[in-house]
């Protein structure tokens, strides 16, 4: 993969409070690194969560960034990586790609195990998968509504913009937010005694 060799190995953004960090992959050895995770520092909240993830593993990946607001992630170069022209990405160098938060933090959590951060355990795991989708699905999906179709700044990047039906996501992101509020009274987490 060509863009190995341009590759930077970074903590990922919450990395500092962790201490050190393990080293999986060497920066002296750019060309033989066997991935590259593309990273979208503003505003997308998906590669988020694949930093947030890492950092809690304590594990460095090779990164390249790719600019939402420089419109890169429709590059003709990106869409090679991800045809849908979202962050984030995790292209390995024997060609294959793996493009859903989800689906790159359950890769790294079978290569790095501990801190469990899907839980162990049959009900422990499940429990957890059932309030990842309830929040994607009943909170995250109407906010994102909101945000891409309100919003002044997400006017350059969703043409056209539907005002209207993105006012109308707004009670669903309050209903959904009081649900999650009622199902943290008494308790730090949603699932657990530990973060996840």
């Amino acid at each position: 993969m060509a863009s190995m060799s341009a590759a930077v190995v970074i903590a990922a953004s919450l990395g500092e409070r962790h201490g050190q960090c393990h080293t999986v992959y060497s920066k002296n050895k750019a060309e033989e690194m066997p991935m590259l995770f593309y990273d979208s520092a503003l505003p997308a909240p998906n590669p988020r969560r694949v930093r947030i993830f890492l950092a809690e593993k304590h594990v460095r990946v090779p990164m390249a960034q790719i600019s939402i607001p420089k419109a890169e992630h429709k590059s003709d170069a990106f869409l090679s990586v991800n045809a849908l022209g979202q962050t984030p990405a995790l292209a390995f160098d024997d060609g294959r790609v793996l493009t859903e938060s989800v689906a790159i933090c359950r890769y790294f959590e079978v290569l790095h195990p501990e801190p469990p951060m899907f839980g162990h355990g049959a009900h422990n795991i499940a429990e957890i998968d059932m309030w990842t989708r309830r929040i994607e699905l009943r909170l995250m999906t109407p906010l994102s509504m909101v945000w891409q179709h309100t919003h002044p700044w997400t006017a350059r990047i969703v043409r056209p913009q539907y005002t209207e039906f993105g006012e109308s996501q707004r009670p669903r992101v309050l209903a959904a937010m009081a649900e999650f509020d009622s199902a943290l009274d008494g308790r730090d987490w949603l699932d657990g005694e530990r973060y996840t």
